[in-house]
């Protein structure tokens, strides 16, 4: 008879990872790989409408040269909505971390805590955030009615004071885009195992110790992950300026060569972001698996 075949254990962690996105995988491949086929064929062209449909001329890299040459608007909302993405996602994930940080304690009504955290994720997102953001509802009331920046622009320089103002008033935003970050901090500390914590009491730790040698170590792969979703999400929000550009310049002035050029670039650039963040996580995560 036959050797049985037996996979290692690192084999059945990489079969299971793979089992777990491959429906993302097929779902990708059935309805995605062709709609991303062609809009990169149509960044290529100069598309003109007919009876007949879209006809196309080949017009080379001329589209994705007038994004950075000529197109005085595009530039400008890429550069903000980077800078957006620069300033709020270690914000998200330093207020995520602590939420997550104090709901993990046992106390009476954490649950429901939990739930009011997560429940934005639910409610403010699409056509009810940007109903929301267009209300005004994203920003503190004293920030603008009480003269905040004259009263303390006599103390603070101006230079100092506008920026922190700034962040300061997106603290709602912060908030209504923590909940899901939140709940996968929580899965990640309640498998440490409390021996850990107990040892280092032993050895005479102090919590701030044990928080950055065993907690934040160990929960380095949920900071990754939550690093990821953070970029993503904040480049896919419905007040996102660039997004809305590419769409009136797509869709609504029907340039959809333009308008998948554009779109190209933003997904080159969200890919660069995004491969220099494995880039910077690659090391960290390495050390933690050797401790596992």
């Amino acid at each position: 008879m036959g050797k049985k075949f037996k996979l290692s254990m690192r084999g059945r962690h990489i079969l299971e990872g793979y089992s777990f996105i491959s429906i993302w995988i097929i779902g990708f491949l059935l309805f995605m790989l062709i709609p991303l086929g062609q809009s990169f064929y149509y960044s290529l062209n100069h598309l003109e409408l007919t009876q007949g449909g879209l006809k196309a001329t080949y017009a080379g890299l001329e589209h994705y040269r007038a994004a950075f040459a000529t197109d005085i608007d595009f530039r400008p909302f890429l550069q903000t909505t980077v800078t957006n993405m620069l300033t709020q996602v270690p914000l998200i994930l330093i207020f995520s971390m602590m939420s997550a940080l104090l709901l993990n304690r046992g106390f009476r009504g954490r649950m429901l805590f939990r739930g009011i955290f997560f429940l934005p994720v639910i409610i403010a997102s699409g056509a009810i955030l940007r109903e929301l953001l267009e209300q005004g509802a994203a920003q503190l009331p004293i920030f603008y009615q009480s003269d905040l920046f004259g009263k303390l622009n006599a103390f603070i320089p101006e230079d100092i004071l506008e920026p922190l103002l700034e962040y300061a008033d997106s603290l709602t935003m912060v908030m209504w885009d923590s909940g899901v970050q939140i709940l996968i901090f929580i899965a990640g500390l309640q498998t440490i195992s409390p021996s850990l914590y107990e040892a280092a009491k032993c050895d005479g730790a102090t919590k701030w110790e044990s928080f950055w040698k065993i907690t934040f170590p160990m929960i380095m792969p949920m900071l990754f992950v939550n690093t990821l979703y953070s970029i993503v999400n904040s480049f896919t929000k419905p007040d996102n300026k660039i997004m809305e550009y590419i769409n009136n310049i797509a869709f609504r002035s029907n340039n959809y060569g333009y308008g998948s050029a554009m779109g190209w670039i933003y997904f080159i650039v969200i890919s660069i972001i995004l491969a220099i963040v494995f880039f910077i996580f690659r090391r960290s995560l390495s050390a933690t698996e050797g401790r596992r």
